[in-house]
């Protein structure tokens, strides 16, 4: 508790053992006792203090006691302080009368009796303390009310001028006070405004929500907030938040509802602006995605096309043209045949797409049994791991009984699952096939399910890539360093086949490198298949010359795929070039090192590196170890752009797959600036 502040008293006396001895009758009350030796330095003392009492002797020299009395009754600050007259004489009626016209409320004699001076000081100390707390607090109560105007007048003036609308109802759902804007915004004057609640304007379409909210809000007591329309009596609509609390009293009694109507159509209106603006943007996105996806597609079927067409067109013109022996016409066969297949498959697939795409693919179903689908698959896949060194590793039960589908296309998802395994498992991996039965349902019900799982050791998937895996058209590299050949239709098709079997599969992977799972559960005596896989891409060209246009130019040619290297070497050696054929980048940069050929053709799309890093790294030599070679690129991509980005890399020419012979000469004599006659035979 903090201590009382402490009272003045002012003691004047000429005389110091006068003061002393008044400081030791009233030191025992605690209050500060101030010292004057004259009239003029208790009047300066009471310029800055305020004094309970004031003790002044009479008899002084200069100016006494009653002078300085006039004067200290003549200011304003001490006009009331009251005056104790001190004095040694004798006091007459004369002096009495005097003193008392000063001012003065009382008189003692000298020796003064400690007890009487102690207990009429103690009197006005005692009503000073008084007078001061009634002043302070007088001066808190005007404080108060001040405060209180303000407030109130503050208050009325946020409610009027409040840009939302507010009411309050007691507990009997009468409205007992509401705003002007309440009142424009439930379009009600303001004694309306009073016999109605804000219900009652509630669109007629949103009416029987808010009556079943406000409800469940009255009931349980907590905050409220919702939205609704309003609809006026002149039929104006606007969007209004309603929102609301309790309102309890200090002991925790229910007095009412408090609440706020905020208008809030405009935020309503642009909501519906950006949602719309949202919906044109995704919709637009949404189709630059989808022609960027097209385009990317038709450059890679361009590609995988055009790519057998080289060696199927260049060796069956080369057969045409010439009389090879047995073991170089067995060679070429086999080529094209290889080719062939593999053309024959992607077509396959895309029209298998257009069938799904446009409803028509139909399942010719009976029981069937799927360890003979899957043991089909198995052999139909062995040549492509065995030349890969893949280990493929079978867990078939034979205990699983039969499902309901079409044969060939429940083939079609083993045997395609199991070729894309192979495809993307590097040398010596291992894939491992099972066939189990699994139960799986809802609720009270259990069904059995056929599952087959491919688990390989490939590449993996990409997090970002996996919820992509099945959709048509997807691929998790388009661009012309892809490691693997394809159209990304396979896995869709296989889904599609799937889901025709009233079946579900889903693909996992821990992530890039890590290998993949693919699961297919099929309802047993009732099923699905997937898709095919084993795609071959090679080279592709036209015809060749029986003329040696090109006697002892020495030619470097580097291209992936073997039949293309094959294709293209055996040309130009036609041509009476000195043919050099290598697979990628780093073999021709060693080439290079040792022998400078006099041209460079190089296809675009390898593996690892491409055409571009190889033209690139060229460029970058110095002149005398092979950095100004003419080079030709050879490509299945055949956009325009493709063709600037060719030239703009540093290759003379460009020219598209299937490549014809004839305008390969043609254009590698018009890079030498050679003067050659290329005639087709």
């Amino acid at each position: 508790m903090p201590m009382e502040p402490k009272v003045n008293i002012l003691l004047v006396d000429d005389k110091l053992e006068n003061l002393l001895a008044l400081e030791a009758i009233l030191e025992k009350l605690g209050e500060n006792l101030v010292r004057a030796t004259s009239g003029e330095e208790a009047l300066r003392c009471l310029l800055h203090q305020d004094f309970a009492v004031i003790l002044l002797d009479v008899q002084m020299p200069g100016m006494d006691g009653f002078e300085t009395a006039t004067l200290i009754r003549n200011r304003g600050r001490s006009r009331h302080t009251p005056i104790i007259f001190l004095t040694a004489f004798s006091s007459s009626d004369q002096m009495l009368f005097k003193g008392y016209a000063l001012g003065a409320v009382d008189y003692l004699l000298k020796p003064l009796d400690p007890n009487i001076l102690t207990s009429k000081v103690t009197v006005f100390v005692e009503l000073f303390k008084k007078t001061e707390a009634v002043k302070q607090q007088a001066a808190q109560l005007v404080a108060v009310n001040a405060e209180l105007r303000q407030s109130e007048e503050r208050l009325r003036s946020l409610s009027t001028c409040s840009p939302v609308g507010i009411f309050e109802i007691d507990t009997e759902g009468g409205c007992r006070y509401t705003n002007p804007r309440y009142q424009i915004i439930c379009g009600l004057k303001a004694a309306e405004s009073l016999e109605k609640i804000w219900l009652e304007s509630v669109h007629p379409e949103d009416k029987e929500r808010a009556v079943a909210s406000w409800s469940d809000y009255i009931r349980e007591g907590r905050d409220y907030s919702e939205e609704f329309r309003f609809q006026t009596a002149h039929g104006i609509v606007r969007w209004v938040q309603v929102r609301s609390s309790p309102m309890l009293s200090g002991q925790g009694e229910l007095l009412g509802y408090v609440g706020t109507l905020e208008d809030i159509t405009e935020r309503k209106q642009a909501e519906e602006v950006r949602a719309q603006v949202i919906r044109e943007q995704t919709a637009r996105q949404e189709a630059e995605a989808a022609n960027r996806m097209k385009d990317e597609f038709l450059a890679v079927l361009s590609h995988e096309l055009r790519t057998p067409l080289t060696s199927m067109l260049g060796w069956s013109k080369i057969l045409r043209s010439k009389k090879l022996d047995e073991k170089a016409t067995s060679r070429a066969l086999e080529a094209i045949e290889r080719n062939a297949i593999s053309q024959m498959q992607l077509i396959e697939d895309i029209l298998d797409v257009s069938r799904i795409i446009r409803g028509q693919l139909r399942l010719n179903v009976s029981a069937v049994n799927l360890i003979s689908v899957m043991e089909a698959a198995l052999e139909a896949v062995r040549p492509l791991a065995e030349p890969k060194n893949i280990q493929l590793n079978t867990f078939l039960d034979t205990s699983v009984g039969s499902v309901y589908g079409d044969p060939a296309r429940l083939q079609q998802i083993a045997w395609n699952l199991l070729t894309n395994a192979i495809k993307f498992t590097p040398k010596g991996g291992a894939v491992q096939v099972s066939l189990s039965i699994v139960s799986g349902g809802e609720e009270q019900t259990t069904h059995k399910y056929a599952q087959i799982e491919v688990i390989d050791t490939g590449i993996g998937i990409s997090s970002e890539f996996l919820p992509k895996v099945f959709e048509r058209f997807r691929q998790a590299d388009s661009t012309t360093t892809r490691s693997h050949n394809g159209l990304g239709l396979g896995l869709a098709i296989v889904r599609h086949l799937v889901e025709l079997h009233k079946g579900t599969i889903f693909a996992q992977s821990p992530g890039t490198g890590e290998g993949a799972t693919f699961t297919v559960r099929l309802p047993l005596l009732q099923d699905n298949r997937g898709s095919r896989g084993n795609r071959n891409a090679t080279g592709e060209i036209s015809s060749p010359v029986p003329s040696t246009p090109l006697a002892g130019l020495r030619v470097l040619v580097v291209d992936d795929e073997a039949d293309t290297r094959n294709f293209l070497s055996f040309m130009f050696e036609e041509y009476g070039a000195i043919a050099t054929a290598v697979a990628s980048v780093d073999e021709a940069l060693a080439v290079l090192e040792q022998a400078k050929p006099d041209i460079l053709i190089s296809d675009i799309g390898m593996s690892q590196q491409n055409g571009y890093t190889l033209i690139r790294k060229l460029r970058s030599l110095e002149p005398e170890k092979g950095g100004c070679i003419p080079a030709i690129a050879l490509t299945a991509y055949t956009r325009e752009e493709d063709r600037l980005e060719a030239l703009a890399a540093g290759f003379q020419q460009h020219l598209s797959k299937p490549i014809d012979p004839t305008k390969l000469i043609a254009m590698v004599a018009n890079v030498l600036k050679l003067s050659v006659e290329v005639t087709v035979g």
